[in-house]
């Protein structure tokens, strides 16, 4: 048990329900994320492709690049990824200038990269799903923590965002569930720190464990129980 975790999880759900207007209410807003024999499925392309929207919308209007996704699936080959990795430089130039797409090199260029990534975890795993479905409630972070390692601009919240986009089971260090978390006294210094991270893992592996809900149903019950998410929904 972390020891600076101040409430058991029951008291943050009866928070949730009495902030959002009940149980019904509260249940209706949380949604259960893939298996992880459902994730082991996902196709190496549809890896790339939430990384590579994660990546452009970081920073960015996010509806600006919903609108235009069509047109990045056409101009990056559905992000297959040996066609993908064909690609020189001087083609992901010519991407970084179609008007198709939002024209940000820098953006452009991580598709390569991070399709290099996915293609040596799919040579020793199978498949990136496959590696990605190894990873638990104990361990998210480190799934976190490889994608900013070997990614390119999948660091911050940018990789579990991602994750979570894709059906993986992950928390997330939203505003609310950061303060709360600050204000329990179970994270301080760098929230990207190996321990804070270390620390928030271990906090929802315990609630994990006490509820037998998914991560991301206990980091939406958090942020509804604190923070400006208190008007009924």
């Amino acid at each position: 048990m972390t020891q600076a975790m101040a409430e058991s999880f029951h008291s943050i759900y009866q928070r949730a329900c009495e902030r959002k207007g009940g149980k019904r209410v509260l249940e209706a807003m949380l949604h259960a994320p893939l298996s992880a024999s459902d994730v082991a499925t996902i196709p190496d392309d549809r890896f790339l492709a939430a990384m590579t929207k994660k990546v452009f919308q970081s920073g960015f209007v996010w509806r600006v690049i919903e609108n235009k996704w069509d047109d990045f699936e056409t101009v990056f080959f559905n992000f297959d990824i040996d066609k993908v990795l064909l690609m020189p430089d001087e083609m992901l130039e010519q991407k970084a200038s179609d008007k198709r797409i939002v024209r940000n090199y820098k953006k452009v260029m991580t598709v390569r990269d991070n399709a290099i990534m996915i293609k040596d975890v799919s040579l020793e795993y199978g498949s990136f799903g496959k590696f990605a479905a190894s990873f638990g409630p104990e361990n998210i972070t480190e799934l976190w923590a490889f994608l900013k390692k070997r990614g390119a601009r999948l660091g911050g919240n940018t990789g579990p965002y991602t994750l979570r986009s894709l059906g993986i089971d992950t928390f997330l260090l939203s505003r609310d569930v950061e303060d709360y978390l600050r204000k329990s006294d179970i994270v301080d210094g760098g929230l990207t720190s190996k321990k804070s991270l270390r620390a928030a893992n271990d906090t929802f592996a315990n609630w994990h464990k006490e509820s037998g809900r998914s991560l991301q149903e206990i980091s939406t019950t958090v942020a509804f129980s604190w923070g400006t998410n208190s008007r009924v929904l």
